[in-house]
């Protein structure tokens, strides 16, 4: 879900550390394997060469340090590439392919993001306000070949609305935005390694769970998924929407918007059409109508929840709506590749209940591989610093 704009630079500044290869990861005839033929691969356009020199010259003042960690020149793409909408169409999408000039073999890291609200900080436009330009610059520099997928509703699907916290619109565009890259790395012959690393935060740490979970259960030997490290995402959403419909939460009404965003998603997305007075008491509900997922509600947001919508989800009548609910869960499967599950115990945005009980649930299914790193007393911005640490060490760790 959201990022905050006060914590995204806390964020980019300790990702350059999550991307650092180390000498221990070393490919072997182990990892290889055979990619499929099929491309998704529609475009590419070089957006622009940076020296060493031009890269340190973007960080002054605070951000200074950041010059120390530039260390390959780098070539910024746009792809534009196939996918499947959430309603099985095909559509056109974008993401942001930053590869460091050197000739070393390196390993492919996909970053998911998190919650966006402007065009502008969409990966692919690389504008200088986004990640991918100030920060995705860095980590590339520092010897990994990043693949930033836009998702649907930015870039080059921009007239399209987000799949907003939607577990097959966010897999599906994060897989073939990597087969894109994979596209475009052999057509360019760039050397890479194979290993494919994958981490997010926020609404990117739900993201990359679905991704991850795609990979396994749905492609096989194509990739060499090497590690998995996601962050205060919202993978149990059963018990997550319950939550939010009976208990009291902040009332901050930006973070209810977040999840008036995820609600009118899966209405739209799953056929339900509901008014907003199926879900909401007024005035909230003709606040919903007016201003959709913009809306301000400064109230706890299971005070403006009707009655009836809080009745048929408690006692399950409202079968539509739980199905849509029960089809983006991610939390209750069996993962085979390491992965961290990192999440702040004070979470105000994203409980903590969703990553404790997907640990809970993918140990009962036998996963051995799965680690669950709770970082004590942390709120959904503070916790971003120990993810991004914790995932450069795990990610080093591996063989």
């Amino acid at each position: 879900m959201l990022l905050f704009k006060s914590t995204i630079t806390l964020f980019l500044f300790g990702v350059m550390l999550l991307v650092m290869p180390t000498s221990c990861q070393q490919a072997t005839s182990e990892n290889t394997v055979t990619p499929v033929t099929a491309r998704t691969l529609v475009s590419s356009t070089l957006i622009g060469e940076y020296s060493t020199d031009q890269l340190r010259s973007r960080f002054s003042g605070a951000s200074a340090p950041l010059q120390f960690f530039i260390r390959y020149g780098i070539k910024a793409y746009r792809l534009e590439y196939t996918t499947t909408n959430s309603d099985g169409k095909t559509v056109k999408a974008s993401g942001a392919l930053i590869i460091p000039v050197v000739a070393t073999a390196l390993p492919l890291l996909s970053i998911q993001h998190a919650t966006i609200t402007s065009e502008t900080d969409a990966p692919s436009n690389f504008g200088t306000s986004s990640e991918a330009y100030g920060y995705g610059s860095v980590f590339a520099s520092q010897g990994y070949i990043i693949a930033a997928p836009d998702y649907i509703g930015y870039g080059a699907s921009k007239a399209l609305p987000h799949s907003y916290e939607q577990r097959n619109g966010l897999a599906t565009a994060s897989l073939d935005m990597l087969r894109a890259t994979r596209d475009f790395l052999s057509d360019q012959k760039v050397n890479w390694d194979k290993r494919l690393f994958i981490a997010g935060y926020s609404e990117g740490g739900y993201a990359t769970m679905a991704f991850q979970k795609k990979i396994e259960e749905e492609t096989g030997t194509e990739f060499n998924l090497v590690a998995s490290s996601c962050g205060a995402g919202a993978y149990d959403k059963p018990a997550f929407m319950k939550q939010i419909i009976n208990e009291k939460t902040t009332g901050v009404n930006y973070i209810n918007r977040l999840y008036v965003w995820v609600l009118l998603t899966y209405d739209r997305i799953y056929g339900l059409n509901h008014p907003a007075s199926y879900y909401f008491k007024e005035p909230y509900a003709a606040q919903v109508t007016a201003q959709g997922k913009d809306v301000t509600i400064n109230v706890s947001l299971n005070q403006a929840f009707s009655d009836s919508f809080r009745k048929g989800v408690n006692d399950g009548t409202d079968k539509t709506f739980l199905a849509a609910i029960q089809d983006n869960d991610v939390h209750d499967w069996k993962p085979r590749t390491p992965t961290r599950l990192y999440h702040g115990t004070a979470d105000e945005i994203v409980s903590f209940l969703n990553s404790q009980n997907a640990y809970d649930a993918m140990q009962k299914r036998g996963a051995t591989k799965v680690q669950l790193m709770p970082i004590q007393g942390a709120t959904h911005g503070t916790g971003i610093l120990t993810f991004i640490l914790g995932t450069y060490d795990f990610f080093g760790s591996i063989q």
